[in-house]
């Protein structure tokens, strides 16, 4: 795998991110949905203004994996907004996580893990959570070797198709009920 780094993502990388953060959907789950719906769907979740604010939030963050320039995949994690009655105003969520399918399983995935990991960990954290679709089985068995479990569930839409998902949490050491 050539020259495969990861980067914490700024200001200059919104076009870059959002371009990523859109192939890496629809190379990922553009199949399950109608083109109608991902038309839908794309501008509002990786457009130029929503990434232009999800890196100005002071309490969200971005990597981007980059192979020689391009980007191959990306990250984000900040403040949790899952609908699930014990998400706490200090609760901290891995919002995306997204490789390329051509650099997944070597390793890349791990590394980027670490660093989202260890950048939610320095917010100290109530907990942590994750949204995942429920028919991704990898996924899951990955956020399961990494203390998450099950404790909901809810409607992810994606236009007008409402995908089945699973809200995962972790506490970590100021939470552990």
């Amino acid at each position: 795998m050539s020259d495969l780094s990861i980067r914490r993502a700024g200001p200059d990388d919104i076009e870059a991110l959002s371009d990523i953060g859109r192939a890496t959907f629809i190379e990922t789950f553009g199949h399950l949905y109608p083109p109608q719906d991902l038309e839908a769907f794309l501008p509002a979740a990786y457009g130029l203004e929503r990434t232009r604010d999800d890196l100005a939030h002071p309490r969200k963050a971005s990597w981007q994996v980059e192979d020689a320039g391009p980007g191959v995949g990306y990250a984000a994690a900040g403040i949790c907004d899952l609908p699930h009655p014990q998400v706490g105003p200090n609760a901290f969520e891995l919002k995306r996580f997204y490789l390329m399918k051509a650099r997944q399983n070597g390793g890349v995935g791990g590394r980027l893990w670490g660093e989202v990991l260890d950048w939610m960990m320095r917010q100290d954290p109530d907990d942590l959570w994750i949204g995942v679709w429920s028919e991704n089985h990898g996924a899951q068995r990955f956020y399961a070797r990494h203390g998450f479990e099950k404790v909901g569930e809810y409607g992810f839409r994606v236009g007008q198709t409402v995908d089945h998902e699973f809200i995962l949490r972790r506490p970590t050491h100021r939470n552990s009920n």
